[in-house]
Parts: C-alpha cells; sequence; structure tokens
C-alpha cells in the first residue's frame, strides 16, 4: 500500500520538474532570440528614460546574435539614427547601456552650439534636435566633425550633461548591438513607446 502511494507522489514530482525545465528553456530561448529585459539604473536618458524605468528591447529587429559566437542572423532591418538602442560599449564589454543612435558608418558627425550635424547639415528629426548636447569628453571637440567608420555607431545619451557615451569612449562595433529599446513596461504611470 505504501509503495502505490509513493508511485503518484514521484509522478507529480516527475511531471513538476519536466514542467520547470522546459519552462526554463523556452525563457532562455526567448531572451536569446527574441527579446530581452534591463532596467535603467542613470539618467543618461532622461527624459525619455528614467531610472527605475523597465524596458522591453527587441532582438529580431537588428537580428540576434548566436550566443558564444559572432555570427549574427538575420534581422527585419538595420538600426536607423534617432533610434534608441541597446549596446554593449568598446569600454566596458561586461555592461549593456542604451542611448540615442546619431551617427551611422560613413556619417560625419559634429556637435555645434548644442545641435548635432550630420554630413554638414543640422539634425531636424525631434527625437535628437529637442535635446542640447555638449561637447564635453574626450572623443569630440568644438568644431572638430568626426567620420564614423564602417560597421560602426556613433550613440549619444539625451541628458548630454549626464551621458557617459560616444564622446567620452568613441564608436560602438555594429556586432555590440543587443536590440531596439521597444516598450516601457514598469512602473505602470511610465508605460508606453519609446520615441
Amino acid at each position: 500500500m505504501a509503495k502505490r502511494a509513493q508511485q503518484p507522489k514521484k509522478k507529480v514530482w516527475r511531471e513538476w520538474g519536466e514542467s520547470i525545465i522546459v519552462a526554463v528553456a523556452l525563457a532562455v530561448f526567448l531572451r536569446t532570440f527574441f527579446f530581452q529585459i534591463y532596467k535603467i539604473p542613470t539618467t543618461s536618458m532622461v527624459p525619455t528614460l528614467r531610472p527605475g524605468d523597465k524596458i522591453f528591447v527587441s532582438k529580431l529587429v537588428y537580428g540576434p546574435l548566436i550566443p558564444f559566437t559572432d555570427i549574427r542572423l538575420p534581422g527585419v532591418r538595420e538600426p536607423r539614427r534617432g533610434e534608441v538602442v541597446v549596446f554593449v560599449p568598446p569600454h566596458d564589454p561586461h555592461k549593456a547601456y542604451v542611448k540615442r543612435l546619431i551617427g551611422i558608418g560613413g556619417d560625419l558627425v559634429e556637435i555645434k552650439k548644442g545641435n548635432v550635424y550630420i554630413n554638414e547639415e543640422m539634425v531636424v528629426d525631434p527625437r535628437i534636435a529637442k535635446y542640447n548636447y555638449s561637447t564635453t569628453g574626450d572623443f569630440v571637440e568644438a568644431g572638430k566633425p568626426l567620420r564614423v567608420p564602417e560597421g560602426k555607431y556613433f550613440f549619444l545619451g539625451d541628458n548630454s550633461p549626464a551621458s557617459l557615451d560616444s564622446r567620452f569612449w568613441g564608436f560602438v562595433d555594429e556586432e555590440d548591438v543587443v536590440g531596439k529599446a521597444i516598450f516601457v513596461w514598469w512602473p505602470p504611470g511610465r508605460m508606453g513607446m519609446i520615441e
């Protein structure tokens, strides 16, 4: 009688164990190839993103990177100027940063009187033009444009005085792009699409 009572108990534990393994495998698969959740730690992207905001980042838009390789699966499209992007910066390979994409490969980028100029034209895209950018940093100088190398990107934070961005550490390799910041999902009062 005791053996019969133990058999259903073992079966229940086995079913729970299998369910947990499948759930973990599915979560790892989704996180690796589809989306990831990040928490904003600094004020570098205020007012677009604030400390404590939790965001969904789509890896599918630009194409997910296969773990432990340099192989990127095809995405829907390339990153576009003005988008908020999550990436791994060149000076800190163990952290993910979130900033606004300003310059793409081949662009001539200059910050002049608080405005961004791309290829000698002042940027009028409101996602970029509404912020006042400074030339503080080791990588940029007032009156000296930078040419973004092919296969690299130049990023700035929306809150320029508080942002550690490409002005300080330079360009980001395209293979270090993680994904496009899509949506703030927490806190509820901040919920919405990221522009």
